[in-house]
């Protein structure tokens, strides 16, 4: 059995602001919903937040989605509505993918989700390079990597662009040590049961 890795607590601490590199990985159900909690409490804080979604909505509602595509979460409903006070930061969203891809009826060429997840990448190198955002949130970006839209590389160039400052959430289900490395808070969200698997199909407002 491999030996579990020592975790080693500094003694000094630091206070110095730091953008962080955060990546939500795992089978289990969870990952964008942390994502976007998190967007929620940075707004909270005054902080400006962008998330570009990669894979699953193309669609903003239930009548103008086409197969293997599925309607927008509920909470980005909530974000577009919401009306901001002085104190909020203001959360914006954009969809940059074209919907799941060989799954639940998806008859686009791969080639043409492959064209939208790299545009996904030039607009999220954009709006990480441009400093107006605090937090960006880059949801299922490893996802659109697993099924071959982009490389290792893609993911790890927009890493190391970030302004110092600024927070960087990431979010799939297979772990990329590469990627991994240049992550400050990795947490994997384990699978121990999942309604899919009792032909529940998800649940609007609960799991979208």
């Amino acid at each position: 059995m491999p030996k579990k890795k020592k975790i080693v607590i500094p003694t000094e601490f630091s206070d110095k602001p730091k953008g962080l590199v955060i990546c939500y990985v795992g089978a289990g159900k969870g990952k964008t919903t942390a994502a976007m909690g998190m967007a929620v409490r940075a707004a909270g804080d005054g902080k400006d937040v962008y998330i570009l979604q990669f894979v699953k909505a193309a669609g903003k509602s239930a009548d103008d989605i086409k197969e293997g595509e599925w309607p927008v979460s509920s909470e980005i409903t909530f974000f577009d509505n919401v009306s901001y006070g002085s104190k909020i930061g203001r959360i914006e969203n954009e969809q940059v993918g074209l919907g799941f891809v060989g799954i639940l009826g998806d008859k686009k060429e791969k080639e043409a989700h492959m064209r939208q997840a790299l545009k996904g990448v030039e607009r999220a190198r954009e709006v990480i390079s441009s400093g107006d955002y605090e937090l960006v949130i880059l949801d299922e970006i490893i996802s659109a990597l697993e099924v071959g839209l982009l490389e290792e590389r893609d993911i790890l160039e927009l890493i190391k662009t970030k302004p110092e400052l600024t927070h960087l959430v990431i979010t799939g289900h297979n772990k990329y040590p590469a990627i991994l490395k240049y992550c400050d808070l990795v947490t994997e969200m384990k699978m121990i049961q999942h309604p899919y698997y009792k032909g529940i199909l998800a649940q609007k407002g609960i799991d979208y």
